[in-house]
């Protein structure tokens, strides 16, 4: 007969349970808590510790790419550097001493751009104010915002030597970076030049690619008619074909397509290709006011020429004859502004180029070489051509720094590409205006298209010839001092075939990148392609606040100096005095000393581009012993957003190759963007950012880790309120798991230690697992797969711990006398578990894993992050006994689905209410639950197995045939201790309400004092 409804007498046995018993709090009010970690990491500074501890392990060196300090940090900044941390923590508890040095990119134009606000807001002129202090003023703007992104970095937990970090602008960096630019110098690799580079005319200096984003853009469209003027052979001797082509194409003209009208002042050429066929047509019927008239002859490709007409507004023509590449090579034109203000009277040649298509346009290309790479490329390659028909080469500068038309483009005087505010100017629709008063526009349009911009600014750059300064791709390097060819330096000959290609920059970095593992392995060709194609590296930007260039150039020759007495003067007072000494006066003669005399040299003023600052902390952070012993050169790994395959990563190549002959790193990791939740890029307009300071706030740094390392960081990464409170949620699970291991250990021992080989089943099954999580989670941390990290350990912990282990062992932990094998088996599992699970947390969840490690270990000194992996015996692995027990799993799974529905109907209350009879047919798993306790396995007071297919309406799970469940009532009387229905239940005289277990263990509770 049941007996489950407590008695009004039942004795309260609650206090004599070993019930969890632990501080460790279940709501963690991380926002308040975590600066008190901080201040104890720092007070016991446990980043030296570190250092000490792993002094005589392999060096694992992530070397920090440097955010810019000219603001607070935002949400990618967080994701980046929490990654970095992750990095860093998990190579050191793997048993590396994985030191990690901080730094800080502090020159260039962003910095330069705020002092000049203040100035203007003051109603000051930077051209009145001298150079160097200018450049302190930017120095110490610089000094702030690094000390106020120190302190942010710090609140997520980021460990690392925050005393000790590295700036571009400290002394030593400034000399480095001078005498990395000198190497360069020495080597052959410098050299001025003009060519078309992207030039912002609202910030007033060349722009890097890596300095560029593109965006929707209008422009205006022409088509415009170059007048054919002459026909000649190449040779200069005529052929038939010339001859019969010249009567024909008198009177007739070139077509050319561009979106940048503002260009045409500069056209010296057109460019057509061999592989477009070409034909003669003539306008039959226009409209009067048309344009394009009557009559007209255009040479156009014929694929094209029924667009052209279209938009030209032609109602009929007609195709005359095939122009064969033979005659267009010989064509001149005239310019289509001849004979305004008494220019462009010169001849325009028209020159075979490999990069002309017929996709879109005319099928010929308008070419300016003071205003396009590729205009440029065909015209210094076509020098001799040109030369040997008449034609001057040089190049004009028709556009100044501000976007005005300079005296080579006559007949524009003050008219403007772009104005002060990145507002199209005048220049396009004079120059329209100016084509149609010459007749030779035909139409002309719009287009919606993407467009290079400053990604400072935000405004569109235009293509500008002008001196800048460049570093060869494809120049074979010297070695320093002389004109004969170098071999790859140190390490380079070791990491690439030097006989395959000849030693230029391109292939040593080509040859680079193949040595280079990549995180994800994309990003191998991705950075390979830009390498591949690129052109060469310009260094030079026309602003005060950076690292000059320092070099000196002969005014006689316009050779570059190359002393090695006079660089190490340079350097030497850089060290001293920081780069400000460039521009001190007498500097000159200070460097050249007595073997030159100075007004026989230039003195450079341009600034190293910023990418070159960035690309050279290599040199004076990872080499530098004294200041860092524990980094080593190359580094480890390069981590940073995938946009810097086009910056960092890309100038760190080149500087490293030109000046060592291979990469600064072993390893590159390259991580996605953050977007809102919605999927778009978080924006102010549209009011969808999400702020670090924010989470932190509200929720805690722990958090923000724990979304960083459960997210696909290779691909774009989502974050809103709902994927928030999804991590919270993960979050507290995680917490709570650790809160009931805590609470157990309280009632741990060292005398409860149990071997493995004495172990219950079921503890060897945890042991097993453990030993597999330990490979699963350290080859993730190794291949830096934090969200694999994640999902093993929240995966074990929620379903294998707390829905299955915890649940089946409460009864033993609980109500077990003291001296039980059992319950000393699941402490010491128990411990193990803590062991490993706050170990392999640690790195993600550094906060709560200290919090969590110092509540059973709370003596000075002691901390998790001072601990490495643990080493999990290989012994515990025990395959056979987790294949049984997925088959007794399967049948428990079948006990609480039959017993569920039970509790839904109200049949029962607890689990332990009930006694089921299991049937089973599969002999498989009759053979698994031999020998077990399935009713504790269960969780229910009694069971009975029987080897049969069970009755029709018996409780089946489709994915486990052959068992089945027939749920019934357990009988005999409730355990007042453990509510177990036992019918041995008061059985033992001297406590006659609880079961024999039970009695058993208040007797050794009462013999220990208990």
């Amino acid at each position: 007969m049941n007996d489950t409804a407590a008695s009004a007498t039942e004795k309260d046995y609650s206090a004599t349970l070993f019930l969890p018993e632990t501080d460790f709090p279940m709501r963690a009010g991380l926002p308040q808590r975590e600066p008190d970690w901080l201040k104890r990491w720092e007070d016991m500074d446990i980043y030296a510790l570190q250092r000490e501890q792993a002094k005589d392990r392999p060096l694992f060196t992530l070397h920090d790419g440097p955010p810019y300090a000219n603001g607070n940090i935002h949400i990618g900044h967080a994701l980046n550097k929490t990654l970095k941390d992750l990095v860093s923590r998990s190579m050191q508890m793997l048993g590396f001493n994985s030191a990690y040095v901080p730094g800080w990119d502090c020159h260039g134009l962003p910095i330069e751009w705020k002092i000049e606000e203040q100035y203007r807001a003051r109603g000051k002129d930077k051209n009145e104010v001298p150079v160097v202090e200018f450049r302190q003023e930017c120095r110490a703007f610089a000094e702030q915002w690094v000390d106020v992104q120190r302190e942010e970095f710090k609140r997520l937990g980021i460990l690392g030597e925050w005393d000790n970090p590295y700036l571009t602008m400290s002394f030593d960096a400034e000399a480095q970076i001078a005498r990395e630019l000198m190497k360069v110098s020495m080597t052959g690799q410098l050299y001025r030049g003009s060519k078309p580079v992207m030039w912002s005319v609202v910030e007033r200096t060349a722009l890097a690619e890596a300095e560029i984003e593109y965006a929707d853009y209008e422009s205006d469209t022409i088509w415009v008619k170059f007048p054919v003027s002459r026909i000649q052979s190449v040779d200069g001797n005529d052929t038939d074909e010339i001859i019969a082509h010249r009567e024909h194409l008198t009177g007739a003209s070139v077509v050319i397509w561009t979106t940048t009208p503002w260009t045409i002042p500069a056209n010296r050429a057109i460019s057509f290709s061999n592989r477009i066929e070409y034909g003669l047509y003539e306008v039959t019927h226009a409209p009067a006011e048309n344009w394009a008239k009557t009559g007209d002859k255009l040479i156009l490709a014929d694929k094209l020429a029924a667009e052209v007409f279209a938009k030209a507004k032609v109602e009929n023509f007609v195709r005359l004859q095939d122009v064969p590449a033979s005659v267009l090579a010989g064509i001149s034109a005239h310019h289509p502004l001849r004979g305004l203000a008494g220019g462009y009277e010169f001849a325009v040649p028209l020159l075979d180029g490999e990069h002309v298509t017929d996709d879109a346009g005319t099928g010929f290309v308008h070419t300016a070489p003071g205003h396009g790479l590729d205009d440029f490329g065909i015209w210094m390659e076509s020098t001799r051509l040109l030369q040997e028909r008449g034609i001057d080469p040089a190049i004009p500068y028709c556009v100044d720094d501000g976007g005005f038309y300079t005296k080579d483009a006559p007949g524009f005087d003050g008219a403007r590409v772009i104005d002060d505010n990145g507002k199209k100017g005048d220049a396009n629709q004079r120059v329209i205006t100016a084509l149609a008063e010459h007749g030779n526009i035909i139409a002309r349009g719009r287009v919606k298209h993407q467009y290079p911009h400053s990604w400072r600014s935000k405004k569109p750059v235009i293509f500008r010839n002008t001196p800048q300064w460049f570093v060869y791709m494809d120049k074979p390097i010297v070695a320093a001092g002389t004109t004969s060819p170098s071999p790859l330096v140190g390490e380079g000959a070791r990491r690439a075939d030097e006989g395959s290609l000849p030693d230029t920059l391109r292939a040593r970095a080509l040859k680079s990148i193949d040595a280079t593992k990549f995180y994800p392995a994309a990003g191998q060709n991705r950075l390979r392609a830009m390498i591949a194609d690129r052109p060469d590296w310009v260094l030079s930007r026309q602003r005060a606040w950076g690292v000059p260039i320092t070099v000196f150039v002969n005014k006689q020759t316009n050779e570059i100096l190359r002393d090695e007495a006079v660089n190490h003067r340079i350097a030497q007072s850089f060290e001293e005095e920081g780069a400000d000494a460039w521009y001190k006066p007498g500097a000159a003669e200070r460097y050249l000393g007595s073997d030159y005399r100075s007004e026989d040299y230039e003195m450079v003023t341009d600034v190293l581009d910023v990418w070159f600052d960035s690309g050279s902390t290599h040199s004076f952070v990872l080499r530098n012993k004294q200041k860092w012993p524990h980094l080593k050169f190359p580094a480890s790994m390069y981590l940073e957003g995938s946009d810097q395959h086009r910056g960092w990563f890309h100038s760190s190549l080149l500087e490293s190759c030109a000046t060592n002959g291979y990469a600064p790193y072993d390893s590159v990791l390259t991580h996605g963007f953050t977007m809102d939740g919605e999927g778009r890029k978080m924006s102010k307009s549209l009011g969808n950012v999400v702020a670090p300071q924010e989470i932190i706030k509200q929720f805690g740094a722990d958090i923000l880790r724990l979304w960083v390392a459960s997210s696909d960081y290779s691909e774009d990464l989502r974050l809103g309120k709902e994927i928030i409170q999804t991590t919270v949620d993960s979050y507290r699970k995680l917490r709570n798991t650790l809160r009931w291991l805590l609470g157990n250990l309280a009632h741990f021992k060292a005398d409860d230690v149990v071997d493995a080989r004495d172990m219950p089943e079921l503890e060897r099954l945890m042991l097993h697992r453990l030993a597999q999580l330990d490979t699963g989670v350290r080859a993730a941390y190794k291949e830096y797969d934090y969200r694999k990290v994640v999902t093993l350990l929240t995966n074990f912990m929620n379903i294998e711990l707390s829905a299955f282990y915890f649940d089946i062992r409460k009864d033993t932990l609980y109500c077990d006398p003291i001296s039980s094998i059992k319950r000393r088996s699941a402490l010491t599992v128990l411990d193990h578990l803590f062991n490993a699970l706050t170990a392999w947390l640690a790195p993600i969840l550094v906060f709560t894993m200290e919090e969590c490690w110092l509540e059973r270990h709370p003596e000075e000194g002691s901390s998790v992050h001072l601990r490495l992996f643990p080493e999990i015996p290989e012994s515990w692995l025990d395959t056979d006994l987790a294949s049984k027990w997925q088959l007794i799993r399967a049948v428990r799974r079948v006990v609480t689905g039959a017993l569920e529905i039970e509790r839904r109907e109200k049949r029962i209350g607890s689990s332990l209410e009930a006694a089921p009879q299991v049937y089973v047919a599969d002999p498989r798993y009759i053979v698994a639950l031999e020998g077990q306790d399935l009713a504790e396995i269960a969780i229910t007071s009694a069971i009975q197995v029987k080897q049969n297919e069970g009755p029709s309406e018996a409780f089946r799970l489709e994915d486990v045939p052959g068992v089945s469940v027939v749920p019934a009532l357990a009988e005999g009387k409730r355990c007042a201790r453990s509510w177990k229905v036992l019918p041995e239940v008061g059985s033992d005289p001297e406590y006659p309400d609880v079961s024999p277990r039970d009695a058993q263990a208040l007797r050794e509770r009462a013999a220990a004092g208990l």
